[in-house]
């Protein structure tokens, strides 16, 4: 009689329903990409001979005076710097698949969720324009994005849905100075 019961229980059990589509969220939230575009990694300009020997100089005359004063540390700090300088300069960056979705943005293998975003503004860098996506995370803090052949009102308006953006930011020191430094000191010749 058990064997029986046992029997009787086990096909109750298989006639309950257990579809998993039936639950309620799954329909409310899928996933959809709104907007995808392929881009270099970074903002990219090629540099002539002049830009090179003018940083080269500067870089010279910079070791030389710390050299007077015994600062081998900061020499060696100082040839890192201008060798990294000079690879970013010389060496063209790949091109990254950027990817908006209903869920968030997709940079390469990288996938930021919206809630982990924060607002978004443009700016120009080296005569590209630059889609700069604020985290709430310190690092990476910002995500410095080039936009390639797709509009800037497109991504805004594909954006705007989910972050809000932001017409003007005002630039740190460091970016002023940067500025300041480039317009007065330009180290090759405005085409």
């Amino acid at each position: 009689m058990e064997n029986e019961t046992e029997g009787k229980e086990f096909e109750r059990r298989e006639e309950a329903p257990t579809s998993s589509s039936t639950l309620p969220h799954e329909h409310e939230h899928s996933l959809k990409t709104l907007l995808s575009w392929s881009a270099p990694g970074r903002p990219f300009k090629a540099r002539s001979k002049q830009f090179y020997m003018t940083a080269l100089l500067i870089a010279f005359f910079i070791e030389v005076i710390l050299f007077l004063f015994s600062q081998y540390m900061l020499m060696f700090v100082v040839a890192s710097l201008v060798f990294v300088g000079f690879a970013f300069a010389y060496v063209p960056p790949k091109n990254f698949h950027y990817r908006i979705s209903t869920e968030g943005l997709m940079i390469e293998d990288h996938f930021y969720i919206w809630h982990e975003l924060y607002d978004f503004y443009f700016t120009k860098r080296q005569g590209v324009e630059v889609l700069n996506i604020r985290t709430k995370s310190i690092f990476p803090g910002i995500l410095t994005i080039s936009l390639g052949d797709v509009t800037k009102e497109h991504v805004k308006d594909v954006l705007l849905r989910y972050l809000p953006f932001r017409e003007y930011i005002k630039p740190t020191f460091l970016e002023r100075s940067g500025d300041w430094l480039s317009r007065n000191f330009p180290l090759e010749r405005p085409q």
